[in-house]
């Protein structure tokens, strides 16, 4: 057990450092630079959801094959989704960012015009599931899971969005969830959603998040699976129990900025 000295420290330190990388250069090298090419509320959703989905593998890359959507969508990818007929969708044969090919990006296009036409929109789908779920967000992506592929696809296309049923972290969803929920204020993520608590998002879990958390004893486990996310939830929410997630700017930052974790961050290797 740390003493009560070491906690303050530690909580201090990630705080200072979710202030430093929540900023406007964060966007330059970030994904979410995608979103943030768009006014139109619905828009920034859509761009937001499908950079979100292709988002593993090199930033760079990710970067590229969003910007690339957004062109075949001619940059007005909510007026393309609502409106699109069978010829318009012909720039899309052939699209393949690592696993994800045009077969599965086409049922993800279909799929979304049913939500927007039918369903109200990202919004009332993500905030509905969340209340019936009382808050919990990871039981709720597991069900929107579950309803986005309600109809015929190839069952190889469903690896594309992550089941926390299963295990996983669903580091991509809980990472358009932070971008769509968290406070505006800074200029990163968005603000668009209202209907949904800051304080129940889930950090999105990835390979630089686990490894710093490991360092500093937030996180025990090995895999980056929702056991993982869990436990590290269940520390950071003590922390900031308003906007927890906030401290994915402080691990992401550390781990993708501040090379190795050694010398002085080292007074902090004890845990909390």
């Amino acid at each position: 057990m740390n003493s009560k000295k070491e906690k303050i420290d530690l909580k201090s330190f990630l705080d200072e450092k979710a202030e430093l990388y929540e900023n406007l250069y964060f966007i330059e090298n970030d994904p979410i630079q995608i979103p943030h090419q768009f006014k139109h509320k619905e828009d920034i959703e859509i761009a937001a959801f499908f950079t979100s989905i292709i988002a593993w593998g090199q930033r760079k890359t990710i970067i590229n094959n969003a910007r690339k959507l957004m062109s075949f969508m001619d940059n007005a990818p909510h007026d393309f989704i609502l409106h699109h007929e069978e010829e318009d969708l012909k720039p899309f044969l052939g699209f393949v960012h690592r696993t994800f090919n045009s077969d599965d990006l086409l049922y993800f296009i279909h799929r979304l015009k049913r939500i927007y036409k039918e369903e109200g929109g990202l919004e009332k789908v993500f905030t509905d599931l969340i209340n019936d779920n009382k808050g919990n967000v990871l039981d709720a992506i597991s069900q929107f899971k579950g309803r986005f592929f309600d109809e015929d696809h190839l069952i190889r296309t469903e690896k594309h969005l992550s089941d926390p049923g299963k295990g996983s972290s669903a580091k991509r969803i809980n990472m358009f969830l932070r971008w769509m929920v968290r406070s505006d204020k800074k200029e990163v993520d968005f603000a668009l959603w209202k209907g949904i608590s800051t304080s129940s998002l889930y950090l999105p879990l990835d390979i630089h998040t686990g490894n710093v958390a490991r360092h500093f004893g937030l996180l025990d486990r090995k895999q980056n699976d929702r056991k993982a996310l869990e436990e590290l939830m269940t520390i950071l929410r003590v922390m900031d129990p308003m906007d927890p997630v906030k401290y994915d700017f402080a691990l992401f930052g550390v781990g993708v900025n501040e090379g190795k974790l050694e010398g002085s961050v080292r007074l902090f290797d004890q845990g909390f």
